[in-house]
């Protein structure tokens, strides 16, 4: 083993490359040599590429898996099976002391390859209750870093423990000046993020449209609305801007933001609850998903740090009616925003981490 490389995995949605792409720098500061296995033509190959161009990256064969009927459940294992060969071939080659998962279908077969491999693994988990890649891959696990508390119940005894969110620093070194550059808007007006994952979300842009009068006649609207998703009509209205994506901007747009419209994934609604930003969460509807989200979003309300609108309810009126009552609640959310502390740097991370290498 080569007590300087490391191998990250995750892919599939920007939540599961999110913590990677926050570790990287720091793993770099302390001399590690890294490599990334990623899907072919996933997400994570986009990000970890424009970002970290010096990153070797590669590919392998996943399969998706399903917890419903379909033809591909029988072929979809031996993608799974020849992804697994590929990772051994990539981890005989590089010799990392440890691999760390992000989870996401293309990390099944990299764990698997590790434990065959005799490598340890470690995973971080963000969710209330882990998605199906993270609890296969679990058993074969060293150790599982979850952000809740409660999801250790659903992994196995003795191999998990809860450390809160890590959150990235650049987050938190947002400037109003360089918002007012990307935006055109005056920071000093009160504005609203609209952020519908990373590929964005039709519904949520659905009802920003129905509502763009009444809102930009009050609010300053950024909204992130996913590649392809611009709405030409909407270019140029004043109090308003679309982007399709950013990256190095959301620092900057959450300077200036004072609410937030999102959907719930766990590393996102973190990181507002950390930056103070009243939020309504409109989660991902268990048609549409496992039901990660909608638990993610229900914790959060529960403890009086968000307001949700199930999509399920999602209509032009009720989002109207949610926002108004957000508007109306939001000293008292801040307030209970600033009664806890519960996250980590990726500098802390990493050096516990890397107590599992070998």
């Amino acid at each position: 083993m080569n007590n300087n490389t490391i191998v990250l995995t995750g892919g599939g949605t920007a939540g599961h490359v999110s913590l990677n792409e926050a570790i990287i720098p720091e793993l770099i500061k302390k001399k590690y040599d890294i490599h990334y296995i990623g899907s072919y033509n996933g997400i994570e190959k986009t990000i970890i590429g424009d970002k970290f161009p010096n990153i070797p990256y590669h590919p392998i064969s996943n399969g998706k898996l399903r917890r419903y009927f379909s033809i591909k459940n029988f072929s979809d294992p031996f993608k799974v099976l020849y992804g697994t060969m590929q990772a051994i071939t990539v981890l005989k080659k590089v010799k990392p002391s440890v691999v760390f998962s992000k989870g996401g279908f293309v990390s099944v077969p990299v764990v698997l390859a590790a434990k065959l491999s005799n490598i340890p693994v470690v995973i971080h988990e963000s969710d209330l209750t882990p998605g199906l890649a993270n609890k296969i891959a679990s058993s074969f696990a060293e150790h599982i870093f979850t952000v809740f508390e409660e999801t250790i119940k659903h992994l196995p005894a003795n191999k998990a423990s809860s450390i809160g969110a890590i959150l990235r620093p650049d987050l938190f070194h947002g400037d109003e000046k360089i918002a007012e550059q990307l935006t055109g808007f005056d920071a000093s007006k009160e504005t609203i993020i609209v952020m519908g994952g990373s590929q964005g979300s039709a519904k949520i842009n659905e009802v920003i449209k129905q509502n763009i009068e009444q809102l930009t006649k009050r609010f300053q609207v950024i909204h992130l609305c996913g590649k392809g998703n611009k709405d030409e009509l909407l270019v140029g209205k004043p109090n308003y801007i679309a982007f399709e994506y950013v990256t190095n901007e959301l620092p900057h747009l959450m300077k200036i933001s004072n609410y937030v419209i999102s959907r719930a994934g766990s590393n996102s609604i973190f990181e507002f609850l950390e930056l103070k930003k009243p939020m309504l969460l409109i989660p991902l509807s268990v048609h549409a998903s496992r039901g990660d989200q909608v638990l993610n979003a229900k914790y959060f309300e529960k403890k009086g740090f968000a307001s949700i609108l199930e999509e399920e309810d999602l209509t032009a009126t009720t989002f109207m009616d949610s926002f108004n009552r957000l508007v109306d609640e939001k000293e008292e959310m801040i307030d209970r925003m600033f009664e806890v502390n519960a996250s980590k740097t990726p500098e802390q991370f990493v050096d516990l981490l890397l107590t599992y290498q070998k």
